[in-house]
């Protein structure tokens, strides 16, 4: 490197960008850089020094790219490649593997003539900008939010940091170019970007349907050598990333400043008197550094404003002198500033559970009348904790609590993108689909990333608790393959590691840190994580792994603060299973004491097929209405079993005969088992700490383990799950055949009826009941069996179910189709019912328009599977949320529900309205 590493600044933590302020001759600013260009450094043959100065005359073409972007999703957007996520498109890219390449032929793919292996060497990104005169003696701060894997920068001719300094895929950075920046002039950027240390080598390609799913990792799970997204050399849900996500995968700021800066601020709520939440206490630490070559004698503003409800602000400053070229902490607290006591503060509630109200903290350092630094971020008044419990006869359970209160946690694993294509937006439209689904806790997988900013940000505003995981799997650390040796530099892990806990500590989404899935780094590695989050953080509990099959060595101190082992289990199963099996995993399997993995293959529905699937021409050699392009997408053995999924769906509903038909039985195989995995747990609710599914999303089109697919469409499996995990609930138990009623929510609730109704396959009422019941909070009630009105049934009969409030309003809808040999062919035939739609409200609110419509059953059928779609051009608006779809109506019954999407204009396509047994209806939404 050609500087001393002194002048290779420490991480800072910049949540949000300040608002523009006076700072000298100038704002305190942060400006995204994205225009850049991109090139092999197999055609460039010059150095960063001089591809950073204006004196660099371009003799090639030079590829235009917008940062944030990895180098293969660049050359897609230049048309070098074509689109990965579609069809077979991935297998006309090289892999970044050589033995991969000649394996399969790939080498021919290569757009760097006489160069087989396009990933092997560096790639060059490069742009220049602009900085006004204005700015001429200022502190300029170059921030890196993420590379992959390592990088070397130059500014106007000047190296400013090397590849050993900028390794891993994890870590922030910010560069001191305050010498280097021309104010005044054209400033010229070169960042040299380096391949994975070790490429990996994936397992063989999943080309054929019912064929054998990709192996996790790999089959030596290598690409665990580097510190780095592990599902990107390959894992039983995604192919391989081509350039492994090689690139500038997070965006690049400069950041312009007075010389006393703000850095790494750690802001700590507390609830002194729980179970009393009525008092506060805030602590607020941070770094002060003096850049400049003089003292400075200013003061700390903090200003603390509500910032989505209506509340009072705080605000007060601290007297605070630095001499020349120094730092110094400053540690603010209760006790030294009775401001930061809150009395009736607005707390941070988990979605279900109350409100998450959020804050905003300001922070400026003024010298004189002049601002120096400002920076600006959002958190909540909120605790977090945990308790192991021993269980009679099974495992140890582990319960988490939010503001002194036990929460149940029910949601699931979010996995990246499969190319990290992701922004602001579709991170805030996919937690908005998890928060629509009433489930309160995303899971940061380990083999994956952990998200940017904007994730947690998404996650703070719609009360979603993160769970997360660091980047260590058992099928790359040797827990099942792997080497609990990798990866192979531990102080890149390290570095990694605080840069992430420092970057995000502050959110009070998050939950949980663990020490990677279902393994555990070695010793060094291990420690290094544990002792970092108890001395960084200090907030949050630790558990060693998110799965308590693997196990710590006897002599390793466990989870943090209790010391006992992690009390939560993964393991499956991860294949369909009838709802009746889950019940007896609820009430039998000890490791369902509290499960945070369990799936099944999840069909998107139909009208999103052609996109998931675009060549859809059935292989008549396959099952209908299959080809090989469905095994690449998924349609495979392995842990999800789709081949089994599609047997059951025939044994159940019949052979499909056409691809409609099949997409509709596939529905009601996601809907049965969404709803037997949720409603299970829900029936233990006191003897489970949660359960979480394995996964919420997809990282690319694809048909298993997912409740929203890759083009944000949810399946039928999602609104079942939405339906089950609703704060009041009536459900049938499918181990007894009682209805019930779960109670999530911290309130009582008083003088509910339960209705019960049970049709036969040609909607005639066979049985109706209903009973009051009061219930404590957190609790769940039986109240009768219908076993022995169903024990006189012959075929298909269907259960209706209605929890009414004290006034007669319905709270809660539920219904089943059960059948006592598992045979419903019969409701291929079912009786046609009609369904109307009217609109009764439409309503826009910042960035979302939210439709209110009445659907109503004027027949004297039932209406069954009904789902409701708003469209525009032909196509469903996408992402929809729906309070409530696929849902039945009763003869003559009405329901009203509402769908909120983002604010667009719509042409007249207006409302579908499709269903089992439903003639589809399209009506005006106004």
């Amino acid at each position: 490197m050609k500087r001393e590493a002194t002048q290779f600044l420490f991480l800072i933590l910049f949540l949000f960008a300040a608002p523009a302020v006076q700072a000298q001759n100038g704002v305190v600013k942060q400006t995204e850089i994205t225009n850049f260009q991109l090139q092999s450094s197999a055609v460039i043959d010059a150095s960063g020094e001089t591809l950073s100065t204006p004196s660099y005359q371009e003799n090639v073409y030079w590829f235009p790219v917008k940062v944030p972007s990895t180098v293969l999703t660049g050359l897609v957007a230049n048309n070098v490649y074509p689109d990965p996520y579609q069809g077979m498109n991935n297998m006309r890219i090289p892999d970044a593997s050589d033995s991969f390449n000649k394996e399969y032929n790939l080498e021919q793919y290569s757009f760097l003539p006489n160069d087989p292996n396009p990933w092997k060497k560096p790639y060059w990104y490069r742009t220049s900008f602009k900085v006004p005169a204005s700015d001429n003696g200022r502190h300029f701060q170059l921030i890196f939010k993420g590379i992959n894997y390592r990088a070397a920068v130059w500014v106007n001719g000047k190296q400013i940091a090397d590849s050993t300094d900028m390794a891993g895929m994890f870590a922030e950075y910010s560069l001191d170019v305050s010498k280097e920046i021309k104010a005044g002039a054209e400033n010229y950027l070169a960042v040299k970007i380096y391949p994975l240390d070790f490429p990996g080598t994936p397992a063989p390609e999943q080309l054929k349907a019912m064929g054998p799913f990709f192996a996790n990792g790999g089959p030596t799970g290598d690409i665990g050598k580097n510190v780095t997204m592990l599902c990107s050399v390959g894992w039983d849900w995604m192919p391989p990333t081509r350039d492994r996500n090689m690139g500038i995968w997070q965006p690049v700021y400069l950041r312009t400043s007075g010389n006393v800066t703000i850095s790494r601020p750690h802001l700590v709520t507390t609830l002194p008197a729980l179970p009393d939440t009525t008092v506060a206490d805030i602590s607020l630490k941070l770094n002060l550094a003096n850049h400049g070559n003089s003292g400075a004698n200013g003061k700390l503003n903090v200003t603390i404003t509500p910032e989505n409800f209506t509340g009072s602000s705080i605000e007060f400053s601290k007297d605070v002198t630095l001499g020349a070229n120094s730092s110094t902490k400053v540690d603010l607290n209760a006790e030294n500033e009775t401001s930061l006591h809150i009395t009736n503060p607005h707390l941070w509630w988990p979605n279900g559970h109350g409100a998450p109200n959020l804050y905003r903290i300001r922070l400026q350092y003024l010298a004189g009348n002049t601002v120096s630094d400002d920076t600006t971020f959002v958190f909540g008044i909120r605790t977090v904790s945990s308790k192991a419990t021993e269980v009679k006869g099974k495992f140890l359970r582990r319960d988490f609590y939010v503001n002194g209160k036990r929460v149940n946690l029910v949601g699931g694993a979010w996995v990246p993108d499969m190319m990290v294509n992701r922004d602001s937006l579709r991170y805030d439209n996919e937690l908005r689909l998890c928060q629509n689904a009433n489930i309160n806790l995303v899971r940061i997988w380990g083999g994956g990333i952990t998200p940017p900013d904007q994730f947690f940000n998404a996650a703070d505003r719609y009360g979603l608790l993160v769970w997360s995981d660091f980047w260590v799997t058992g099928d790359t650390q040797g827990e099942f393959k792997g080497s609990p040796d990798w990866p192979l530099q531990g102080n890149v892990f390290i570095k990694n590691m605080t840069s992430t806990i420092l970057r995000i500590r502050n959110h009070p989404s998050l939950l949980l840190w663990t020490g990677g899935n279902e393994g555990h780094a070695r010793k060094e590695l291990y420690y290094a994580m544990r002792d970092s989050i108890i001395k960084l953080d200090g907030t949050r509990p630790f558990i060693p792994s998110s799965s308590g099959f693997a196990k710590l060595p006897a002599d390793w101190k466990a989870s943090w603060p209790d010391n006992k082992q992690s009390g939560v289990y993964s393991g499956g199963p991860y294949a369909w299973q009838s709802p009746k099996q889950y019940y007896k995993l609820a009430n039998n399997a000890k490791d369902w004491v509290f499960k945070d993995e369990t799936g099944i293959p999840s069909q998107p529905p139909y009208n999103i097929l052609p996109k998931i699937i675009p060549d859809l021409v059935w292989d008549k050699t396959l099952p209908f209405p299959l080809n090989n392009t469905w095994g690449y997408h998924d349609a495979a053995s392995g842990n999800g079993k789709y081949d089994l999924y599609y047997k059951d769906m025939v044994k159940r509903f019949g052979e499909p005969k056409s691809m409609k038909g099949f997409s509709e039985k596939m529905q009601l195989m996601n809907a049965m088992g969404y709803q037997g995995i949720f409603e299970a747990a829900g029936s233990k609710l006191d003897d489970n700490g949660g359960v979480m599914l394995w996964k919420l999303n997809a990282a690319l089109p694809s048909v298993i383990w997912q409740v929203y697919d890759w083009y944000l469409m949810p399946n039928a499996g999602y609104y079942f799950m939405q339906n089950a995990v609703e704060p009041v609930h009536v459900q049938y138990d499918q181990d007894n055949a009682s209805v019930t009623v779960v109670n999530r929510s911290y309130n009582p609730e008083k003088n509910l009826v339960a209705e019960a109704d049970v049709y036969n396959i040609h909607s005639k009422l066979t049985h109706s009941e209903s009973k009051k019941v009061s219930l404590d909070a957190a609790s769940v009630k039986k109240l009768y069996s219908l076993s022995k009105v169903l024990a006189k049934t012959d075929g298909v009969s269907f259960v209706v179910l209605r929890l009414k409030d004290a006034n007669g309003k319905v709270i809660s809808h539920n219904s089943y189709w059960l059948s006592p040999d598992d045979n419903f062919t019969s409701m291929n035939a079912m009786d046609k019912a009609q369904v109307e739609l009217k609109v009764i409200d439409k309503t826009t609110k910042g960035s979302h328009t939210k439709w209110t419509v009445e659907l109503s059953n004027p027949s004297d059928k039932l209406a069954f599977f009904v789902r409701p779609m708003l469209m525009n051009k032909g196509e469903e608006v996408l992402p929809g949320m729906w309070s409530s779809s696929y849902f039945t109506l009763k003869p003559g019954e009405s329901r009203t529900v509402t769908v909120s999407t983002p604010a667009q204009n719509l042409d007249k396509s207006g409302f579908r309205v499709e269903g089992w047994n439903l003639e589809p209806i399209c009506r005006p939404n106004k």
